[in-house]
């Protein structure tokens, strides 16, 4: 076997009673979710397994919670003796994967999300700016609809997530006339997305300075394993390079796409996606179809990752008890 990288899931991934029954299975998941109610004093196991959808899409809810889900796979992965190799997140994700390189303490990131949320909300004032998904067009002639929709307003590329999938965010009027031009140059279909705000573009700006103020009360420490960074889909290691990325990931593309063929490039063939849904999953299976890529986010997913790794049968899983 060769190498293999965790990858976790950002906002969008969340749903009503994920990580439960490991939560109650394993007592490793279990206290993940109890320190995530302590850290936050806002019941957030309560929300998430039993609260609303609406509920749980409020930014600064769905980001921890997210994050504590995430935390709780890695947890129950690690005590069957699954680590990995390095690590890489989409957007929120990056913070699990730097907890899971030991950068940051579980309670330190999950008050920062929280935070990151509150303020990436309160950015761009309700119905100013939103994304659209580009299907099907090479990515320099989405920069190109960008460029030419920019004299209406804020239109830049956000996340390269695979050859054929491209989103983009920005003020509406100008989201719309891009996505109008992509038609034109050949897009297959232009998705606009349900999102509460424009992500990962310079509409979001002012959130780095907000966010480098929390980062700095916060210990970093050096990555045990490599991390793969968003803004440079190359490896972040020095708490300095940590956080620079971290800040500069709020208004700048996310590079998954290159992400990923920089750690399939590295000797990385095994992939496991830790954390809600599988979209990371379905992402890789298109960016390249040759590697294993399975997600781990209750105990048939668990299981079938083990069996691949390691032989071990479902009822051979060890849990903790």
């Amino acid at each position: 076997m060769g190498k293999i990288a965790f990858i976790f899931p950002g906002q969008g991934a969340q749903y009503i009673g994920m990580g439960k029954e490991l939560a109650d299975l394993f007592p490793t998941a279990g206290q993940v979710f109890a320190a995530a109610d302590e850290a936050l004093k806002m019941q957030l196991p309560e929300i998430i397994f039993n609260g609303s959808a609406e509920q749980l899409k409020q930014t600064e809810i769905t980001q921890p919670a997210i994050v504590a889900t995430s935390v709780a796979c890695l947890q129950v992965l690690r005590q069957q003796g699954v680590e990995p190799d390095a690590v890489a997140g989409l957007s929120l994700g990056e913070y699990s994967a730097l907890i899971a390189a030991g950068s940051f303490e579980f309670a330190d990131a999950l008050k920062l999300v929280q935070k990151r949320g509150r303020f990436m909300q309160e950015a761009v004032p309700p119905g100013v700016g939103s994304m659209a998904a580009i299907i099907g067009l090479a990515r320099e002639k989405v920069e190109a609809a960008c460029r030419q929709a920019a004299e209406l307003g804020v239109v830049e590329p956000a996340n390269y997530n695979t050859p054929e999938q491209i989103v983009i965010a920005g003020e509406i009027t100008a989201l719309r006339r891009a996505g109008e031009i992509a038609k034109e140059l050949g897009a297959k279909r232009v998705i606009e997305l349900n999102v509460s705000a424009p992500f990962h573009c310079s509409l979001l700006r002012s959130v780095e300075p907000l966010l480098a103020a929390e980062l700095n009360k916060v210990t970093v420490r050096e990555a045990k394993v490599p991390v793969v960074a968003n803004v440079t889909a190359d490896y972040v290691s020095t708490p300095v390079a940590i956080k620079d990325a971290l800040i500069r990931q709020v208004s700048h593309s996310v590079m998954w796409q290159d992400s990923m063929e920089k750690l399939v490039l590295d000797g990385f063939d095994h992939f496991i996606e830790v954390g809600p849904g599988k979209s990371l999953t379905g992402l890789m299976k298109k960016i390249n179809s040759h590697v294993w890529v399975h997600q781990v986010e209750d105990v048939r997913t668990l299981a079938a990752v083990l069996e691949q790794l390691q032989g071990k049968e479902g009822e051979q899983i060890a849990y903790g008890r």
